[in-house]
């Protein structure tokens, strides 16, 4: 299992160096630096040299980087994916994946670097597993936009199904899932209440359109104290309950058994990969 934090990914754009080079100093797990959605069609080629530049220069510590290009049928897809193979970063981003053949034909152009795929079309939906199970992928990030805007849903709520679906098959493959974004982005309470109802449903970190949301999807996709705290009792109950020949303990009340320690043990060492992190 995935033990690198991804509580708040940032998608920045790979055209404008000024918010490239602020990225550097932002307090996000990682950064999706965006040759699509957020590169209009006049800046999409010039945006692949400006990318390799700042990536090349470095500065972004310990943040899992990762480069969303265009989908190889457009215009300047292939071509991102060339160009992002010889780029510093820690993998390519996907878009609008909709079966294993789609990150095949990245693959070829990408020999060496992971990837990520964008979860955005009905037909990605519905092969999630197969998406998930391909050989060459290292995580999923949902794309709740364009899968709202295909579904014709109109709230978060009509997306659960799909949500549910990706997120099973990212587990069932052991890798990271990445929850949509929250457009409202001054909307604090909106934000906390989905950055919630993502962590809720399983999903390891929230991705973002503006830095004024790293702080609460940090917050709530991160390891409380009191989470921290409860662990540390459990895992030391256990322990006990282990020496004295006993198979369960009881912790405030409740029955804790294996599978609850290997959460615990799970939530420490998230703690601790954040702590290194944010050291960095």
């Amino acid at each position: 299992m995935h033990s690198r934090p991804v509580r708040s990914a940032l998608y920045i754009p790979g055209s404008k160096p000024r918010a490239l080079d602020k990225a550097r100093g932002l307090p996000c797990d990682a950064i999706l630096f965006d040759l699509e959605d957020a590169v209009t069609p006049d800046a999409k080629v010039s945006a692949r040299s400006i990318l390799q530049q700042a990536l090349a220069q470095g500065g972004y510590g310990a943040r899992l980087r990762l480069v969303r290009i265009n989908a190889l049928d457009t215009a300047w897809g292939e071509d991102d994916a060339r160009a992002a193979a010889d780029m510093d970063c820690d993998g390519v981003l996907v878009p609008k994946v909709s079966d294993p053949a789609d990150l095949d034909a990245v693959a070829a152009l990408v020999p060496d670097l992971p990837l990520w795929a964008m979860m955005e079309t009905p037909r990605g939906v519905l092969n999630a597993q197969a998406i998930a199970s391909h050989g060459r992928l290292a995580g999923v990030v949902i794309g709740t936009n364009d899968l709202a805007n295909d579904l014709g849903a109109r709230t978060r709520g009509a997306l659960t199904t799909a949500l549910q679906h990706c997120l099973l098959a990212a587990r069932a493959a052991g890798i990271p899932a990445i929850d949509g974004v929250f457009n409202a982005y001054q909307d604090d309470e909106g934000l906390r209440a989905e950055c919630s109802d993502g962590r809720d449903m399983g999903f390891d970190g929230k991705s973002l359109i503006h830095p004024a949301q790293i702080e609460i999807a940090n917050a709530v996709f991160g390891a409380t104290p009191t989470e921290i705290d409860l662990a540390r009792r459990q895992i030391a109950a256990f322990d006990r309950a282990a020496r004295d020949g006993q198979g369960v303990a009881v912790v405030d009340g409740r029955i804790v058994e294996n599978l609850h320690i290997v959460t615990a043990r799970a939530t420490l060492a998230k703690a601790d990969a954040i702590a290194a992190l944010e050291r960095t």
